[in-house]
């Protein structure tokens, strides 16, 4: 290109901003309003190495171009001489293209340093020679100064070629993660190379010359967004963010400290010697705080969140139209004492206030651990649980709940965060109450785990909770053990929780015993339960007293779906008796065998009498009308068709309702002609617990069964809903079930029951005889059965033969094959004492179990028998 002579050009009051090489350096004036423009002079007549250049992303076949001998030091040399100092320069030269040739001199005029000389007189340039003119003294001057470096053998000039000034420059680090924990969170010196925006920057790393794109910890400033035709718009106060960052940082001496490398992406901090940059940038509105990183912030989260409080207070540039949302809360809302409920997870708790209301807050600038990568996928049948699965979350919880639950605590509202809606990765968040939380003056913060480099804790924990089995195998240690330690993980109602059991490490459902509490809204299969009167209240009250708390229990029993029963203590309190005294629960009939009965049943009688709670509306009879009553009343039968289907070793069986009969038979059949029309992909299902779903029987037909467990995909353990059976089936034998054959359009058709007013023998020989006999008589066939008291499993009945109508229990008592129980209300006397005459009948006999006479004298509690 043919070179334009332009008349000199003088700009003074101009500061350097950077230098691109040895012969080039942008220059730009004063601030007005705005950024100012930059302008790049090249000086005139002398060239320096060219610095190293990295190949174009995307193209394999280019090369990184290193740096040309002395070309860095060249650099280096004119960066530490004029970044930031006022400098003066003539414009000699202007091409066609643009570029600028001139001098430059250090200071307000020319009488400073000439920088071009200064670059020769060291050995860093060579004189342009072939485009010198005899009678110019400054080009003159630049040729026996570059004669002088050579004979001094300076720079470029001394003996060896200069190989020695060459960076060994990279690029790229293979492990980001493991190279900043390397360097332990210790100062690094480096070169600020390039400012991308205000708070993204490309750093040179000494002495290795490790180039890295670091992002301040803790703020994130407005950024300049690429559209999809290549150019970039900036946000709002980008380009000033960008600029404030560049005149304080670009080609300065520094000192990182490289805090975190979450995916790829390095954090750190800058420091230099006039203010940490990421403070500044806060205070003078061009950046907000970003919690996610400012965890890793090591210089004092408090201190960000102050500068950013600071600008939005004086709303400056990216705060100009805030508006404070604790601005409108009072100072009561903005600062109050409160009582942790519950920590839930490891950044938020439920506290109560004064006023009873409770408020979920989150504490400031932390986030909880979270699973790195996509760990949590890896097996599709478990469930995913954060507090167990994410490592140090439970750690992390407990750190909290062991050091605040049911402590008063002070609450400082910071900031209240805004709803979000979800994000391609990043789910819909709530507003959220953030806050400083502090005990005794000290803030609640988390523990050094998460950071350590020890093995990872992993949580082993049993979810034993409806899994019948497992319950079952459970029982005998639990009864054993008396009295086991374990938190309160969960309150589904006034009388049933969640426990963790931290020596088992097992979670298991626990109902209390000896009470009958009122019954929280539940989705049924028949639709919604409506709530009983003050059943929240109970609930509430549970709650208060025992969640995220050690407790105590005992453990008598436990139900069919496999929840424990037995008494909860909380320091010296049977939660039991508490809810009674209280009037929030009545004493169930089951508590008379207990320790606790007359404290229960003195508890209930007081209320009563108050008339307090549920007993509100409790009207006393008179004295004399209720033994009137008593005499007259009595077991009134109502004995209906059923179809027993299926009996269990442990004498319950199951039955269908013979009502309803029809409508099963036209189902199945409808059922069954839809499949042979339709028929299921094989190995298409894939088996959940608690699923409803088809298995084809060993018949060859295909009946409803429910998911009970899922060993492998070839051992399947399923309950045949209308026929009480359970079989172990591979999941090609599954289908899933057509919507129109649900429970909904006809509920499950086999009940449990057990036989009411007998004692099945625990000796396992004397139990397979009465198993044996019962499935030869009533196993298929078509019985009358009469309900006679509820139990905590099934109901209670009475069995009567189809032709006969005589009473099976009653059969198997006088066969001497079981004892009875004996019940206690007064309707149920008249038949336990026909019961207990057969029983003595078959002792005098002495039949099957009597063969020995009356064991249960000296050591009935060997033999599993009570009086």
């Amino acid at each position: 290109s043919t070179a334009a002579m332009d008349a000199p050009c003088r700009s003074t009051g101009e500061s350097a901003d950077s230098v691109l090489s040895g012969c080039a350096i942008i220059v730009r004036g004063q601030p007005r309003g705005g950024p100012p423009p930059e302008r790049q002079i090249n000086l005139s007549n002398i060239r320096a190495g060219a610095l190293a250049r990295r190949a174009a992303q995307g193209q394999p076949d280019v090369k990184d171009t290193p740096d040309e001998p002395w070309a860095f030091q060249a650099r280096e040399f004119l960066r530490k001489k004029l970044i930031g100092k006022e400098v003066c320069f003539n414009v000699e030269i202007k091409t066609a293209l643009g570029r600028e040739y001139g001098m430059v001199y250090l200071g307000k005029d020319t009488t400073g340093e000439n920088i071009a000389e200064s670059l020769v007189n060291e050995g860093l340039a060579t004189v342009r020679r072939e485009g010198i003119r005899g009678n110019n003294p400054e080009q003159a001057r630049l040729c026996e100064l570059e004669d002088q470096a050579k004979a001094s053998k300076k720079g470029m000039w001394s003996e060896g070629g200069g190989t020695h000034t060459i960076r060994d420059l990279k690029y790229t680090i293979e492990n980001p993660r493991n190279f900043v924990d390397s360097l332990h969170q210790k100062p690094i010196n480096a070169i600020i190379e390039h400012v991308r925006d205000g708070s993204v920057v490309r750093a040179l790393l000494l002495p290795d010359y490790y180039l890295v794109t670091v992002m301040l910890s803790g703020i994130k400033c407005p950024t300049f967004k690429r559209e999809a035709d290549g150019t970039e718009s900036p946000e709002p106060f980008a380009a000033e963010a960008k600029f404030f960052t560049e005149s304080r940082l670009l080609q300065r001496d520094v000192q990182i400290i490289l805090e975190s490398c979450p995916n790829q992406i390095i954090l750190g901090t800058i420091l230099h010697p006039n203010g940490n940059i990421t403070e500044l940038l806060l205070k003078e509105g061009f950046a907000r705080c970003v919690d996610w990183s400012m965890a890793v912030y090591t210089q004092g989260a408090e201190k960000l969140r102050a500068a950013e409080r600071s600008a939005k207070e004086r709303k400056i540039r990216i705060w100009k139209d805030y508006v404070a949302p604790t601005a409108n809360l009072d100072q009561k809302d903005r600062q109050f004492v409160a009582k942790v409920m519950q920590v839930v997870n490891a950044d938020a708790m439920v506290v109560k206030l004064n006023s009873g209301e409770y408020k979920t807050i989150h504490l400031s600038s932390i986030r909880p651990p979270r699973n790195e990568g996509e760990e949590k996928n890896k097996d599709k049948d478990k469930r995913f649980r954060p507090l167990y699965d994410i490592p140090y979350m439970f750690e992390a919880r407990e750190f909290l709940r062991k050091k605040l639950i049911g402590k008063k605590v002070n609450v400082t509202v910071d900031y209240i965060r805004a709803a979000t809606g979800p994000g391609e990765s990043t789910p819909a968040f709530s507003e959220r109450t953030c806050a400083t939380v502090t005990i005794g003056g000290m803030a609640i913060k988390n523990g050094k785990g998460l950071h350590s480099k020890k093995e990872v804790p992993i949580h082993r924990v049993a979810d034993i909770s409806g899994e019948t089995q497992k319950a079952k195998q459970f029982l005998p240690f639990l009864q054993r053990a008396g009295r086991s330690e374990a938190v309160v993980e969960h309150v589904f109602s006034g009388s049933r929780l969640k426990l963790y059991m931290p020596k088992e490490t097992c979670l298991i459902t626990f109902l209390l015993a000896g009470i009958e509490c009122p019954r929280s809204a539940r989705n049924m299969p028949g639709g919604m339960q409506v709530a009983e009167p003050f059943s929240d209240q109970a609930m509430l009250f549970t709650k208060e007293l025992v969640l995220q708390r050690e407790v105590e229990v005992e453990v008598e029993s436990m139900d069919k779906a496999g929840n424990f029963i037995g008494w909860l203590h909380i320091e010296g309190v049977n939660l039991s008796v508490a809810l009674v005294e209280n009037a929030l629960s009545k004493v169930h009939f089951t508590a008379e065998r207990s320790p606790y009965y007359k404290t229960l049943v003195s508890a209930e009688e007081q209320c009563r009498q108050r008339k307090e709670k549920i007993w509100a509306n409790y009207e006393e009879k008179p004295v004399e009308e209720v033994v009137h009553l008593s005499e007259e009343k009595e077991r009134v039968p109502n004995y209906r068709p059923v179809f027993v289907t299926e009996i269990s070793d442990n004498l319950h069986f199951y039955a269908q309702d013979v009502e309803t009969g029809a409508q099963l038979e036209t189902l199945m059949e409808t059922m069954r002609a839809e499949i042979a029309a339709h028929p299921p992909v094989e190995g298409s299902y894939s088996a959940r617990r608690g699923d409803y779903c088809l298995a084809k029987f060993a018949d060859g037909e295909w009946y409803r069964a429910r998911v009970e467990k899922v060993e492998s995909p070839a051992k399947v353990h399923v309950f045949y809903i209308d026929y009480g059976n359970r079989e172990v089936v591979p999941s090609t034998r599954l289908a899933a079930m057509p919507p129109a054959f649900s429970t909904r359009t006809l509920p499950a058709q086999a009940t449990e029951y057990t036989f009411a007013f007998i004692q099945v023998p625990l000796d396992e020989d004397a139990r397979a005889d009465v198993v044996d006999c019962i499935v030869r008589d009533i196993q298929n066939t078509q019985c009358m059965m009469n309900i006679e008291y509820s139990g905590a499993s099934c109901p209670h009945v009475s069995i009567q033969f189809g032709d006969t109508k005589e009473d099976v229990g009653l059969g198997l008592v006088k066969e001497g094959l079981v004892m009875v129980d004996v019940r206690k209300e007064k309707h149920l006397q008249k038949i336990v004492t026909e019961y207990l005459n057969s029983q003595e009948s078959a002792k005098s006999a002495r039949l099957n179990i009597w063969r020995y006479g009356d064991f249960r004298a000296d050591d009935a509690d060997e033999f599993g028998y009570r009086r």
